[in-house]
């Protein structure tokens, strides 16, 4: 009886919060600056999976729409200072270590989708990246689904927190 009783309660818990996750545009509208990256498959964690002190900024706006950029940290700047003349160990260093895209956004529960209408990676314009959502004081947290990248299923965290 009393471990019915638990898993009564525990269910009864895990849908209020279910209820309680769900955000407003209001509440991500805003620009954000990326503080934290972790990545994990499996059971290995790796708290740095675009180097000790990544870059990012991701942008709502009220009208719906998304833009985000996340470079690793120690990118080198090109030698000739021209994206056009540089190496192309210079360029794929560069573009293995800096993604981008916008597009529209929409808000469903504890989700965020972002439908990419332009991409540093062409194969993800006209496609849904969606992500777990979060929201813990000035910082938002999200997550992806499993996802394949370098060959590895693995999910990603990224914390941001507001600009001011």
């Amino acid at each position: 009886m009393i471990r019915l009783v638990v898993i009564a309660s525990l269910f009864f818990i895990q849908q209020a919060w279910a209820q309680n996750v769900a955000l407003s545009v209001d509440q991500v509208v805003g620009t954000w600056r990326l503080i934290a990256a972790s990545a994990s498959s499996g059971s290995v964690r790796n708290d740095a999976p675009y180097g000790p002190t990544p870059t990012g900024l991701i942008t709502y706006t009220s009208d719906g729409r998304v833009m985000a950029i996340i470079c690793h940290s120690g990118r080198k700047p090109l030698a000739s200072g021209d994206r056009i003349s540089a190496s192309t160990d210079e360029r794929a260093e560069a573009f293995a270590t800096s993604f981008s895209y916008a597009g529209r956004y929409s808000l469903s529960g504890d989700k965020i989708t972002h439908r990419v209408e332009i991409a540093s990676v062409q194969n993800w314009v006209n496609t849904d990246l969606i992500r777990l959502v979060g929201l813990d004081g000035n910082r938002i947290i999200l997550t992806t689904p499993p996802i394949s990248v370098g060959g590895e299923i693995r999910t990603t965290e990224l914390v941001w927190e507001r600009v001011q």
